[in-house]
């Protein structure tokens, strides 16, 4: 079959998604490919796809055995052999694949890295017939990232061995860890290289200050109960103690963090694959390799490492496409906390200053006064107009000339030496004389009390942004103490101005997020019917609800309700197998009844081959008994039908030899025609 005809008949599209068929193609032509895709761009379906369109076994390596066993689940229920060997299997599941291996049923077969250092593995694959490497998480070769893993240092080794070509897939990759990628998986060997865009539009984007940050999330959570959702947090005791506010609130909830121990995370993992509208508190260890695709949204309780950290993280929303929403909290403690922990890491000089300029990255997306997607892309030096999906295109920001509090803030913090942090140089320029102050003699400073005009939330918004802006650092040999950067001294010197945003603090006091309702008003009440199908469906199979239909599938029905089996197979994401094993029961949700088709007729539902099916019957039908009525009856079997539908003859003899010679004589010029017009 032709990728096109793959796409529709297994996975259910009409269309690849933008930057998809290039790199199918590239793969399914046998290239060495490394593709940099934005989480939830579609990247395992530019593996998979060229899988059923290549003749051989490709094998997918993945790093974690729950995404593994997702994918193969997905794809079965799809109709495809697909297997894995993992140390997760039960003695059934190994044996079964084992079978499919040996007897060359098996279409992709899924590894963990750690299984290229067992004897008699690549053996395996080379009796196998394997014909294409697949590497989901490329980037885990580079000592350079987080997720580093030393086995998949052994999968350049593997393809000199097998010499098939290779197809590498991440989402994060700088051109450090590309490099290394390019040395490690390919001998240094450039690949063809594809970066996709990073724009992901239906995810809205959201920042706040933090106020009172635990009645934000759950006021957050709230206007979205019932969604599945992550919140982020900087700390694993943050994570215990979040969760179980939610809980208390009546949320369905759990938390999850590195120092659990494995049983209770793989808990955690599996609930979140199966449980509808669950919410789990983690910290980043909860990442890689999930694989739900229907997270409505994602918080983060504290500001991330990075602005590629904060990209991959709220990439885990909406992965179907369907409305996504994401907010993140932040205040200048997480800016000391993140600029300390770079500090005192042990990464090489360069490396640091390297981590600094990111983490500046993601305090100017922050504190950005205009469009908060374009801030966002521009950073990965792509560029978009307003988006008019963020809290920023929402509800443009009130912007004010900040140039004169901030010389009064940079004075206070020169004049007492860059000894001290935000909250004490508050209280110079708003004239306090508190303890601290007087004891220091800071009440003689000429600074003391010039900024009584603002208030302290005031102050705390402006020092906020200049931390944003990088006019000041807190420097750890002096216990957190402000000193000024090279960049605000021409504001100092009266040679720049600065605009900054004035502060939102009493907005987020006052507001409740609002909810992007996913289907209008009207279709909503049969999304939730729909829902609860697939509910039902899933819990009795023992899966994920995702795995028989994803949200952004469900949607499509509600808004287009298809009452047959045809009009369900235009819906994206329902393959023929889908449509087989679920299509009647969802037309029942939406219809009440569903037509009565041949199981013939049935399987070319939402095919050309379906349409002129029902002409041939049309045309058979005035002929069952001759053109002059007089005749015996006599019809085509639905079956006999079908194989001329789908085959389409050209002309009497290719006819004849699907029907025989008696059909072929009272049907064959009807058929014919019929078989013409639709060319």
């Amino acid at each position: 079959m032709s990728a096109a005809s793959v796409l529709r008949q297994v996975f259910g599209f009409d269309a690849f998604r933008p930057g998809q068929e290039e790199i199918v193609d590239a793969v399914i032509a046998g290239r060495n490919v490394l593709a940099i895709m934005p989480t939830g761009g579609g990247k395992s379906l530019c593996y998979q796809l060229p899988a059923l369109v290549r003749d051989g076994l490709t094998v997918v390596i993945s790093p974690l055995i729950a995404l593994m066993r997702d994918q193969v689940r997905g794809l079965r229920e799809a109709g495809v052999e697909a297997h894995a060997l993992t140390s997760g299997n039960t003695e059934d599941e190994s044996d079964a694949a084992f079978s499919a291996l040996h007897e060359g049923r098996c279409r992709l077969l899924y590894l963990a890295p750690e299984r290229l250092a067992r004897d008699g593995t690549q053996r395996l694959l080379r009796q196998a017939g394997v014909t294409l490497i697949a590497v989901d998480e490329a980037h885990c070769v580079s000592q350079w990232g987080h997720d580093f893993r030393p086995d998949y240092l052994r999968i350049g080794e593997l393809r000199r061995a097998l010499n098939v070509p290779l197809a590498a897939f991440t989402a994060t990759a700088d051109a450090e860890t590309r490099e290394e990628i390019g040395q490690k998986l390919f001998d240094g060997v450039t690949p063809e290289t594809f970066l996709r865009g990073f724009d992901r539009p239906n995810i809205h984007l959201a920042f706040a200050p933090k106020d009172k940050p635990r009645q934000q999330i759950l006021s957050f959570a709230a206007a979205r109960k019932g969604q599945s959702g992550i919140v982020y947090c900087g700390t694993r005791a943050k994570t215990e103690t979040l969760a179980k506010a939610l809980a208390d609130e009546g949320h369905l909830t759990c938390n999850y963090h590195g120092g659990m121990e494995a049983d209770d995370r793989r808990i955690v993992e599996r609930r979140f694959q199966t449980e509808d509208g669950l919410i789990v508190a983690a910290t980043v260890a909860f990442g890689m390799g999930i694989d739900k695709p229907d997270i409505r949204w994602v918080a983060h309780a504290d500001l991330p490492k990075s602005i590629e950290a904060y990209y991959q993280e709220i990439g885990r929303a909406g992965r179907d496409g369907a409305p996504a929403e994401t907010l993140t909290l932040y205040g200048a403690d997480d800016i000391r906390f993140r600029r300390s922990q770079i500090d005192e890491g042990l990464a090489p000089p360069e490396r640091r200053m390297a981590d600094h300029g990111r983490l500046n990255a993601l305090l100017g997306l922050a504190e950005t006064l205009t469009c908060r997607r374009q801030a966002l892309l521009a950073y990965f030096d792509e560029t978009s107009d307003p988006c008019g999906n963020c809290d920023l295109c929402d509800n443009p920001p009130e912007t004010f000339d900040a140039t004169t509090p901030v010389r009064m803030a940079l004075s206070a913090a020169l004049r007492t030496g860059e000894f001290f942090g935000a909250g004490h140089l508050i209280d110079i320029v708003m004239g306090n004389a508190t303890d601290k102050v007087t004891q220091r003699g800071h009440d003689s400073l000429p600074t003391f009390g010039v900024g009584k005009e603002w208030s302290r939330n005031e102050w705390q918004a402006i020092f906020r942004q200049m931390l944003g802006r990088d006019l000041m650092r807190p420097d750890p040999e002096r216990h957190g103490g402000l000193r000024m950067t090279d960049a605000a001294r021409p504001i100092l010197k009266g040679e720049e101005s600065v605009t900054l945003r004035r502060d939102t603090i009493r907005a987020a006091r006052t507001s409740r997020p609002a909810v992007k309702q996913m289907v209008s008003e009207e279709d909503a009440p049969l999304l939730s019917a729909l829902k609860a199908k697939r509910r039902a469906l899933a819990e009795a199979q023992g899966v994920p609800a995702y795995i028989i239909f994803t949200d952004r599938t469900l949607i499509e029905m509600a808004e287009r309700r298809p009452v047959t089996l045809d009009q369900m197979a235009g819906i994206g994401g329902v393959g023929a197998k889908k449509l087989d094993s679920y299509g009647r029961a969802f037309l029942e949700v939406i219809a009440g009844a569903v037509e009565d088709l041949h199981p013939a007729r049935a399987r070319l539902a939402g095919q050309p081959s379906g349409a002129l099916y029902d002409r041939l019957v049309a045309a058979q039908e005035g002929l069952k008994t001759g053109s002059d009525g007089l005749e015996k009856a006599l019809s085509c079997t639905p079956a006999q039908l079908a194989r001329v539908a789908k085959t389409r003859p050209s002309d009497m003899g290719g006819l004849t030899r699907l029907i025989g010679e008696k059909y072929a004589e009272r049907f064959g010029a009807a058929f014919l025609d019929e078989i013409r017009k639709g060319e």
